[in-house]
């Protein structure tokens, strides 16, 4: 098998671009390409699947133990013949200055792959060897086996900076991306925007594929990038075998939410759910014998008026919840469930009014981080007390109308408060992945099997309160 990291050295050096290049290459000679992100990132892998045909999985070594990030790797790459992983910032950052957690080269050690490194050479020639040599001497245990040069201006150019980076660095120019706009990637202020809102054009990835296969070698890059995935490890998030099927969980998805951890989705069919995608943008109502609810992140503030004139789903949803359905809600899930959203222009858009919480634009700053919470409330993800790892991630803002449970202790520096909890709605900033622990999906699977129709919650699935902690 082969299998590499492509990273960087900083955020902006253009590895998404070659990442998405890569894969897409890799597919028109019709290998089997497994993708993978670093980090909690949402929106790279969607790009990732474009390329690549298969979901792109996220490995992310402070979100989750090395046993439960192992078990992940290995069953969503066995079936592969390349495994193809983009780096998250620069290779050495991570959760923290002080240590290596959270950070591509960590995650390149654990897993055995060797790295790529890209570097951006728009303002540099010679002076790029320096770089390439000190990523190769700070950590000796991270393999670089070869770099991309990017933002290349001319053959003089790049010969300006291959050679002092194959005679110093001792590392091979693999090969490079010209100055291109037409392969630039789409911005706005979260990062790029999601390929499921079509930002590029529909030839975009095939004219990637082929600039990577005019100047990049790939067979040389796959010459130097074997790798063993080794026996299967120990199973400790997914079930000795499939659970038979006992619930239904719908998923928002649409251009207004697709952030959800692949994973999560698997953990969750594997312990016994069928997923139901759901659009609160175009529905009118829930799948039939729907037991929960899971809205994830996305960017509702951008579809606020198309969300707010879907009349039908709203009346459906708020029956639902009055029914006592499980709603389960994260960032882009929570501001749709509370009482409105504000645009940057002040512009008002009436949501779907199940917490008593304004979400607006207006000020806002980015929240960013990774963050450890203990559940200060039972509810479908996590019993009372129960400990997780997640991420916090948006540009907006919420306020409490009223007063309000709150779901989360944010542990660590500061200790706040955050999510809301009204009724059988439980909705956080924070997204949770489902790997962290293994009572997670089938707590959640449990929690939907219980308020599913009498014929699906049937079929043996535990009730919740097997999950409950008081």
């Amino acid at each position: 098998m082969k299998g590499f990291v492509i990273a960087g050295v900083a955020s902006g050096v253009g590895k998404t671009t070659v990442a998405i290049g890569v894969m897409a290459a890799l597919r028109r000679r019709r290998l089997k390409v497994q993708p993978f992100k670093v980090g909690p990132d949402y929106i790279d892998p969607t790009y990732h699947r474009a390329a690549c045909g298969v979901p792109s999985r996220n490995l992310d070594s402070w979100m989750l133990p090395y046993p439960h990030l192992r078990e992940l790797f290995w069953q969503a790459a066995r079936n592969s013949q390349v495994v193809v992983v983009e780096g998250v910032m620069g290779l050495y950052d991570g959760a923290s200055p002080e240590g290596e957690e959270g950070s591509t080269a960590q995650i390149a050690k654990q897993l055995g792959l060797p790295v790529v490194l890209v570097v951006d050479v728009r303002s540099v020639a010679r002076s790029v060897a320096a770089t390439v040599l000190g990523f190769v001497k700070f950590d000796p245990r991270v393999r670089i086996v070869g770099v991309v040069l990017n933002g290349v201006a001319s053959e003089r150019h790049l010969e300006y900076c291959r050679q002092p980076i194959e005679e110093v660095a001792g590392v091979p120019v693999l090969g490079y991306l010209p100055r291109r706009p037409d392969l630039q990637l789409p911005q706005r202020h979260l990062g790029l925007v999601p390929e499921v809102e079509g930002p590029v054009a529909p030839d975009f990835f095939d004219r990637l594929a082929a600039q990577v296969e005019q100047t990049i070698q790939l067979d040389l890059l796959l010459r130097l990038t074997d790798i063993s995935l080794g026996p299967e490890p120990p199973r400790f998030l997914f079930p000795g075998k499939a659970a038979p099927k006992g619930a239904v969980i719908a998923v928002a998805l649409d251009e207004a939410f697709s952030f959800y951890y692949e994973d999560a989705l698997d953990l969750l069919r594997a312990w016994g759910a069928e997923i139901a995608p759901v659009s609160p943008l175009r529905d009118s109502s829930l799948p039939k014998e729907c037991g929960a609810l899971y809205l994830g992140g996305g960017y509702p503030e951008l579809y606020a008026a198309q969300l707010a004139s879907n009349l039908p789903f709203i009346d459906a949803l708020r029956n639902a919840a009055a029914s006592g359905l499980p709603i389960y809600a994260e960032c882009g899930g929570l501001m749709y469930l509370g009482k409105e959203i504000v645009d940057p222009q002040g512009i008002r858009y009436p949501m779907v009014g199940l917490i008593p919480v304004r979400t607006t634009m207006e000020g806002a700053r980015l929240h960013l981080g990774y963050r450890h919470v203990k559940a200060l409330v039972a509810g479908p993800i996590l019993g009372r007390g129960d400990e997780a790892r997640g991420h916090e991630f948006h540009y907006s803002r919420s306020e409490a109308l009223e007063q309000v449970t709150p779901l989360y202790q944010v542990l660590g520096r500061g200790h706040w408060q955050e999510g809301f909890q009204v009724g059988n709605v439980w909705a956080s900033y924070i997204h949770l992945h489902f790997g962290y622990s293994p009572r997670m999906a089938p707590r959640f699977v449990s929690w939907a099997a219980a308020h599913s129709s009498p014929r699906t919650a049937s079929s043996g699935v535990r009730p919740a309160s097997c999950f409950d902690i008081p």
